[in-house]
């Protein structure tokens, strides 16, 4: 059984996907890019640490949607538009958000449409 998560703090989606969904005690998200929430436009540039705040800031909200935070995520699967040139910058940001043992991770380079980041998460709410 899954039940989807809705939140206006998180950029809505822009296409037929949930936000999220909880499964049992997992929670997965979509991929969010960094949009803001209430215009719905890319924030950030071309600059990579705020494009990968503004994700983050996204996911946090949709985790928080179901009671979790970042110490809940187990992985994280992120794309970045230019692998080589923006992996130290972004990395530098998404550290920021977790504490050790940060999450499983995967990390790779994509064809994004005019954004620099997008990732999403599966997370665990322990009983």
């Amino acid at each position: 059984m899954k039940k989807e998560l809705k939140t206006t703090e998180g950029a809505p989606p822009v296409g037929a996907y949930s936000q999220g969904l909880v499964v049992g005690d997992f929670v997965y998200t979509s991929g969010a890019g960094p949009l803001d929430p209430e215009t719905g436009e890319v924030v950030g540039g071309d600059d990579v640490a705020a494009q990968t705040h503004q994700v983050m800031r996204n996911l946090g909200a949709i985790l928080a949607a179901h009671g979790l935070g970042f110490d809940d995520v187990i992985k994280a699967t992120v794309h970045l538009q230019h692998l080589k040139r923006d992996f130290a910058a972004y990395n530098e940001v998404y550290k920021s958000y977790f504490s050790q043992p940060y999450p499983v991770r995967t990390t790779v380079g994509s064809d994004l449409l005019d954004i620099l980041v997008e990732i999403d998460f599966v997370a665990h709410k322990s009983a």
